[in-house]
This record gives C-alpha cells, structure tokens and sequence, in this order.
C-alpha cells in the first residue's frame, strides 16, 4: 500500500507539468495563427502597387448590418488614390436595415467618384438596393435581378402547442406589444399595423428604385411588384444599364475619365477573428472585448458561412 501511494504521489507532479506544458503549446499554436493571420492582412495591403488604383468591393451572400464594412468604404471614398470603384454584387438580398446602411454608404462614395455596380448571378432585394447606389449598372444576361419588394416571415405554431396540449399564458400592456407573435394569429388591429409597416418599407424601397433609376407610373409598378427578372428583362424594363462583365465595366469607367491602364485592387474585410469569435459575435475593438448583439448567432453563422 505504502509502494502504490509513493508511486502514485510521484507521478502527480509530473501529471501536473504534462498539463502545464500542453496548455502552453495549445496556446502558443493559438498566438501563432492569430499573428500569421495578421501577418497575412499586413502582407497583402504592402503586396498593392503604390499610386491611383481602381477600387473592387465584393457584396456577396446575405447582406446585415455591417460596421466593419461601412468603415471601410467610407475610407475609401476619401482615398485620393482610389479613382474608381467596381461593386460586385452576388447576393440574394438581407435585411433592409442592413441594405439601407450599405447603400448610403455607397453613395457616399459616388458623390467623389465614379462607381460601377457589376452584378453576377443574382443581385436581388437588397442586392439590388446596393446596385442602385452606382451610377451604372450592368449584369449578365440571365443574372436574377429584381425582387423589389419586403416580406417578413413568421412560424405559427400554435396549432402544434394545441396538438400537444401546451398553453401560452401572455399579459400585454397593449395588444400591439410583442406583434407578431409566432404562438398567436394576432387580432385584426395588430395585423393591419403590421401591414403598414411592411408597406413604409415597401414605400422606402420603391422610392429608391423611382429616384435611382428614373421610373414612374405603370413602368414603376411592372418593375417594382416583387418579380425576378434575368438581366436581359431587367434591361427592358429600365433596372439595369448594361449587359456585359468586368470588360464593360472597365470601358464604361474609362468613358468617365478613368484611365483604363490603372489596376484593379481589391477592397476586403480580411477577418482575423477564430471562428468561434466570429460566431459568437465576440469582436476586439480599442477597449477591449466586447459582445456584439444585433445579431442572432444562427443568423450570424450563416452569413459567415455563405
């Protein structure tokens, strides 16, 4: 017995440096790709050619609200080398907030300097709220584009709650709080209120459509029901400017003045959160550590995913 405790109160202190050491190492190998990819972020704006460049902003899966990405095209704007930019949209739409930042955003920069939506295989709802913050806009031929319009989408589950015999006991300070509710139809006066929400969005999105784009009247209303349309239709219908690609854009740019000789640099967000960070929304701004909130972390995961 005496053996067996002495062999067992040996090995604990080496259990304990085995343990020390193989958390230093998985933290180290932690630091190491932090600052590899920080290295990387470095070596990639030292790799840019110095002197005036045309700028390229990729818009691509589903669009939110976005700080990191605003500040970064609003640094743009006041880049004096920067004579040009190529937003390329590939995205399906987003929230209309998120929509909204961006194509101010955007327009800020479009009053110094020219800009060139280039859609690629759909640019639609906010996608296509971000192209019309452009001065020009060209696509492809069969590119989605369109689908100017809002939803909002709920589930009801209160026919499943019946079925199962569960009862949600609620006290409201006015039936307008918390409406819609996904375990109740609402009453008639909350789902018109609902209603009139979604159409001032819906007002806010066709108005930008008129104003960007020159339509009004019957030729508003084809346009602006919510439909799909292919880049060729959407041309005929007066949402589009140009079917083509990067050559057309590049040639509409040098019809503005911008020298055609100039190179393309690619504006990005280089992410060098781990992902766990990313999809907890956890962000290291000059305080400290902080939580981001705006965002359910399924709808989170799913934008850093696509």
């Amino acid at each position: 017995m005496s053996d067996l405790y002495d062999a067992t109160t040996e090995r604990r202190p080496k259990r304990r440096l085995f343990t020390f050491w193989r958390a230093f190492w998985v933290l180290a190998l932690i630091a190491f790709v932090w600052g590899a990819n920080g290295a990387l972020q470095v070596a990639r704006d030292a790799a840019d050619p110095p002197g005036p460049y045309v700028a390229l902003h990729e818009v691509v899966g589903v669009i939110t609200v976005d700080p990191e990405r605003d500040a970064l095209l609003r640094a743009l704007a006041s880049d004096p080398d920067a004579r040009a930019l190529v937003l390329r949209v590939d995205s399906p739409g987003g929230t209309t907030t998120g929509a909204e930042a961006l194509f101010e955003t955007v327009r800020e920069i479009s009053a110094s300097k020219p800009v060139v939506a280039l859609m690629g295989e759909v640019a639609a709802s906010g996608g296509y709220i971000a192209a019309i913050a452009s001065h020009h806009i060209i696509a492809r031929g069969n590119t989605l584009t369109g689908s100017i319009g809002v939803v909002r989408q709920r589930p009801n589950i209160s026919g499943l709650l019946d079925r199962l015999g569960i009862r949600i006991d609620e006290e409201r300070s006015d039936e307008f709080k918390a409406n819609p509710s996904f375990v109740s139809d609402g009453t008639i006066a909350t789902r018109a209120w609902d209603e009139e929400v979604l159409q001032d969005a819906y007002g806010w999105f066709r108005g930008l459509v008129a104003d960007r784009r020159g339509l009004e009247g019957a030729q508003l209303d084809l346009a602006a029901n919510g439909r799909v349309f292919t880049g060729r239709q959407a041309l005929e219908r007066g949402l589009i400017d140009q079917i083509g690609g990067p050559v057309e854009a590049r040639g509409w740019l040098a019809d503005q003045g911008v020298d055609p000789s100039l190179p393309t640099r690619r504006i990005e967000k280089i992410e060098i959160r781990p992902l766990w960070m990313r999809v907890l929304g956890v962000r290291l701004p000059d305080g400290g550590l902080a939580l981001e909130t705006r965002m359910p972390i399924g709808q989170r995961l799913y934008s850093i995913l696509n």
